[in-house]
């Protein structure tokens, strides 16, 4: 669909010569004399490349349909990761390149919000919090519980992250998905 570069906004897909990119900042310039501009800022969805264009604000650009739908993750082979859409039971597949560090946060069953351009899977949002079991840590030394220290542990989904110093193996904890970060533990 043709739209102006001037109506363009952050988080709008855009396809310019048959590639996707993701609108970071579009800025409307009216300088004094001659005509106003629209400056983007772009990323390449396929590699990730940063661009900057500037169109005059009459000129049309490509706006790309992208599809946001909540899909639970099935399976991971050497395709690359299943996905199911739990309204129409249609399963997609996303390569290992696009779901990124994202795959160790995919727990069978898990929800989460894939975009998708003609049917193929091209960001990936995953819940905030994600629930891991933790199977190696540090034993907890007597009298270390008074100062705010952590212990480095081992996770369920083969993540390492900072623990406080009560939590131990079998334990399960909540962490933040953005960087894996210890939150809470985890209520049954």
């Amino acid at each position: 669909m043709k739209v102006s570069a001037s109506s363009l906004r952050k988080g709008n897909v855009v396809d310019l010569d048959g590639k996707l990119y993701v609108v970071l900042s579009a800025q409307n310039i009216h300088p004094g004399k001659g005509t106003p501009v629209t400056q983007l800022d772009m990323r390449r969805i396929s590699d990730g490349v940063k661009v900057s264009e500037r169109y005059r604000t009459t000129e049309t650009v490509e706006r790309a349909t992208v599809d946001d739908r909540d899909y639970t993750f099935l399976y991971e082979d050497g395709e690359g990761f299943h996905f199911m859409n739990p309204e129409s039971y249609e399963q997609v597949t996303a390569s290992a390149e696009m779901i990124g560090d994202a795959k160790y946060y995919l727990t069978d069953g898990c929800t989460v919000k894939l975009s998708t351009h003609e049917g193929v899977p091209i960001a990936i949002e995953l819940p905030r919090l994600a629930t891991f079991e933790v199977v190696d840590t540090e034993p907890t030394v007597k009298g270390q519980t008074a100062s705010s220290s952590y212990k480095p542990a081992v996770l369920s989904n083969g993540l390492r992250t900072m623990i406080p110093p009560y939590i131990t193996v079998g334990t399960k904890i909540v962490v933040l998905t953005e960087d894996g970060s210890y939150q809470e533990r985890a209520k049954d």
